[in-house]
């Protein structure tokens, strides 16, 4: 299983995925191992990462019409021109990749978008108020959705906040 987080955190509620990632990779522990990977904006350079994977979870806002904060779980091939990772500053996005190794005949990840409905999208390095009341539900989808998966999740011992995700993006 991977885990995918995708996003642009220069763009506020953008950058979701890549801060749930962050937040799952420093909290949890999981059997049998699971990869997470911040994709950020990478879109056709996670063609190789992409590729070699089974079984795919996908973080990032998605654009659909609901209030913000809405949290969705959708087979990838349910998304096709519903607003995720198409355009702007992903370019060529992770829907794309899938649809790249299908034109090349080559076997798909069974992927599974976890998406959330983003509040602003500006430049701007945070969540907004909606999301960061969001987060935790949202991360919960995602435990439950590798769980369903037949992953165990353990919580680590010691846990790092999203706000402390959020501050340690900002300095780097």
């Amino acid at each position: 299983m991977l885990i995918l987080g995708i996003g642009n955190v220069l763009q506020k509620d953008d950058g979701i995925g890549v801060y749930a990632a962050t937040y799952l990779l420093h909290n949890y522990t999981f059997t049998p191992e699971v990869e997470i990977i911040n994709g950020g904006v990478e879109g056709i350079n996670l063609f190789s990462v992409v590729e070699r994977s089974n079984r795919l979870l996908i973080l990032d806002s998605i654009e659909l019409s609901d209030e913000p904060g809405s949290i969705y779980l959708i087979p990838s091939h349910e998304l096709s021109g519903h607003g995720l990772n198409s355009g702007g500053a992903h370019e060529i996005g992770v829907l794309q990749v899938l649809d790249m190794l299908e034109l090349q005949g080559k076997p798909l990840p069974e992927a599974t978008v976890l998406g959330i409905i983003p509040h602003h999208i500006t430049f701007e390095m945070a969540l907004s108020e909606t999301l960061r009341e969001a987060f935790e539900g949202y991360i919960k989808v995602a435990l439950k959705f590798l769980r369903d998966s037949g992953i165990e999740v353990m919580p680590n011992k010691k846990k790092i906040s999203l706000e402390e995700i959020i501050h340690d993006v900002r300095r780097v």
